[in-house]
C-alpha cells in the first residue's frame, strides 16, 4: 500500500477514555504528518453496551481535541459503512468463505462444556486450551446437537507451527502457534469477534498502518493467521507502549479522572491535553515539551516512539495546562472561564466584572474549575474570614477606622490612590509590613493570599472597599 491509511476505532460503550484519546492522537499526527487519510471507524457490535449518544460524545470529544478525520460514520467515504454494525453481512461472508475452505468450522460447545474441559487439561497440566472437540464432527453428531437446539460458533482452527510478524516498535515477534487455541471468530448470534471483524475491517479498508496501545499484542497472532488464510495484505503494525498511573500500575479512574470528557469539565483546554497525550510515548527530537499541533505534525516519526511504557502524571498535566491558559488567547480563555463561575453557582454583577475577576486570578489556576473557588470572595460580600485571626489584632482596628476616614474624602480611586491612602495611614499610625497590609487584604477578600491588593481595589471600587471594610471593622477584636 503506497497511500497511508490508519484508522481509530473506538467502541461506543463509555466516554472517550484518555489512553484511547492518546492513541487517536498518535494516528492521527502520523496521518497528517505522512500526508495520509486518518479514518474513523465505530466498533459497535456490543450490543448491549453500544449506545448512540456514547458515540455522539466520543464524536464530540474528539473533535474537541482538534481531531478531523478524512473518512467515517458522519462524513462518509469510499471504504464504507464505518460502523460495525453495519458491516455484519460481510463478517459473516468471509466467516463462511472461511469455513467451506477448510479453516474454520461450526462449533457446537457451550462455554461450559469448554471451560470445564480446559479445567481438566490445567489438572493433567497442560494448557487449557481448546481441545477441537467439534473439528470433524460426523453428521449424527451435528444432528444431535441441533435436535437439543444448540446454534453453533464458528471457529478458525490454528494451523500448526510458527507465526511471526514484525512491529515497528517492538521488532520482530515470534509466538508459537500450538499455544494459541482455535478460536471463535463468529457467535452464535452471527456477531463477528473482535479479531475477526477488525481484520476484515482493516483489510477491506485498506489500512496500511495498525497503531493501537501494546495491550492488543497478544491478539496480534490471531489476526495476522487471518489476513494470511484470508489473502490480505498485512498491515504495518505499531504497538504503542502502555500508560501507567503514577504508581507505576495501569492507569484507571483510582488514579483520578480518566475520560477526556472528565477533564473537559474540569476545565483543561484542548491543546494543552493534546500536548501533554501526545508525550506519552513520544518525544520531540528538540527535547522541548510545549509544543503547537503544527510542531508536533511536522516532526512526529515512529522513530521517536518508547518500548518504555509512559507514566501519567497529572502535576505535569496541570502545570501544562496552565501554561496554557497563561499563553492562550486571552479573551477566548476568560469567556470559558466565566462559564465556569456560572457552573461553580457565582453570579456576578455583570459579564465585565466577571471577566475582570477571572483575569485577575488567571495567572494562578492550573485548570478552570478552580476558577469558582479562587473568584467566589471577589464576588461575594458575605464570605467568611479565613484568616480571621488578622481581625482581632489591636493594630487592626486602628488601620480599619484610618482607611474608612481617609477613603472618604478620596474623589479619585485607583491603584495609585490606594497606595498613597495606605502610605498615610503608615505615616500617621506607625504600623507597617504585615500590620497594615494584611488587615485590609484579609477585609477584601478574608483570605491571607491572593492577587495584587491595587488590583482588587480597582475591581472594587470606592463603595465596595468601603462596605467591605466597614463589615471587617464590626467585627474586629
Amino acid at each position: 500500500m503506497s497511500t497511508v491509511r490508519v484508522r481509530f476505532a473506538p467502541s461506543p460503550t463509555g466516554y472517550l477514555h484518555v489512553g484511547n484519546a492518546r492513541t487517536a492522537i498518535l494516528n492521527w499526527l502520523f496521518a497528517r504528518h505522512s500526508g495520509g487519510k486518518f479514518v474513523l471507524r465505530i466498533e459497535d457490535t456490543d450490543v448491549e453496551r453500544s449506545t448512540k449518544e456514547f458515540e455522539d460524545a466520543l464524536l464530540e470529544d474528539l473533535r474537541w481535541l482538534k481531531l478531523d478525520w478524512d473518512e467515517g460514520p458522519d462524513v462518509g467515504g469510499d471504504f464504507g459503512p464505518y460502523r460495525q454494525s453495519e458491516r455484519l453481512h460481510l463478517y459473516r461472508e468471509y466467516a463462511e468463505k472461511l469455513r467451506k475452505e477448510g479453516h474454520a468450522f461450526y462449533c457446537y460447545c457451550t462455554v461450559e462444556e469448554v471451560k470445564a474441559r480446559g479445567e481438566e487439561a490445567r489438572k493433567r497440566g497442560e494448557m487449557p486450551k481448546y481441545d477441537g472437540h467439534c473439528l470433524h464432527l460426523t453428521q449424527d453428531q451435528i444432528a444431535r446437537y441441533e435436535r437439543e437446539g444448540r446454534k453453533p460458533v464458528i471457529r478458525f482452527h490454528v494451523p500448526e507451527g510458527e507465526i511471526a510478524f514484525h512491529d515497528v516498535v517492538h521488532g520482530e515477534i515470534r509466538f508459537d502457534g500450538h499455544n494459541v487455541s482455535d478460536f471463535v471468530i463468529l457467535r452464535s448470534d452471527g456477531i463477528a469477534t473482535y479479531n475477526f471483524a477488525v481484520v476484515v475491517d482493516d483489510a477491506l479498508m485498506e489500512i496500511s498502518h495498525v497503531i493501537r496501545g501494546e495491550d492488543h499484542l497478544s491478539n496480534t497472532p490471531k489476526q495476522v493467521l487471518l489476513y494470511r488464510t484470508l489473502g490480505f495484505a498485512i498491515p504495518e503494525f505499531v504497538h504503542i507502549p502502555m500508560i501507567l498511573g503514577p504508581d507505576r500500575s495501569k492507569l484507571s479512574k483510582r488514579h483520578g479522572a480518566s475520560s477526556v470528557r472528565e477533564y473537559r469539565e474540569r476545565g483543561y483546554l484542548p491543546e494543552a491535553l493534546f500536548n501533554f497525550l501526545s508525550l506519552l510515548g513520544w518525544s520531540s527530537p528538540s527535547g522541548e515539551e510545549i509544543l503547537s499541533i503544527e510542531r508536533l505534525v511536522n516532526e512526529f516519526t515512529f522513530e521517536r516512539l518508547s518500548k518504555s511504557a509512559a507514566v501519567f502524571n497529572p502535576e505535569k498535566l496541570n502545570w501544562m495546562n496552565g501554561w496554557y491558559i497563561r499563553n492562550g488567547d486571552r479573551q477566548s480563555v476568560i469567556a470559558l472561564g466565566i462559564e465556569f463561575l456560572k457552573k461553580g453557582g457565582l453570579i456576578p454583577p455583570d459579564r465585565e466584572y466577571a471577566a475582570r475577576c477571572v483575569e485577575l486570578v488567571l495567572d494562578g489556576v492550573e485548570y478552570l474549575a478552580q476558577l469558582p473557588e479562587k473568584c467566589a470572595n471577589l464576588i461575594r460580600e458575605d464570605f467568611d474570614y479565613e484568616a480571621r485571626e488578622w481581625l482581632e489584632k489591636p493594630a487592626s482596628a486602628q488601620v480599619y477606622r484610618k482607611f474608612l476616614e481617609k477613603l472618604e474624602n478620596r474623589i479619585e480611586w485607583n491603584g495609585a490612590a490606594f497606595r498613597e491612602l495606605m502610605k498615610e495611614i503608615q505615616k500617621e499610625t506607625a504600623i507597617k509590613g504585615k500590620d497594615l497590609w494584611m488587615p485590609i487584604r484579609v477585609a477584601l477578600t478574608g483570605r491571607e493570599h491572593g492577587p495584587e491588593l491595587q488590583k482588587i481595589v480597582e475591581l472594587y471600587g470606592k463603595e465596595k472597599c468601603a462596605r467591605l471594610v466597614r463589615r471587617a471593622l464590626d467585627q474586629a477584636g
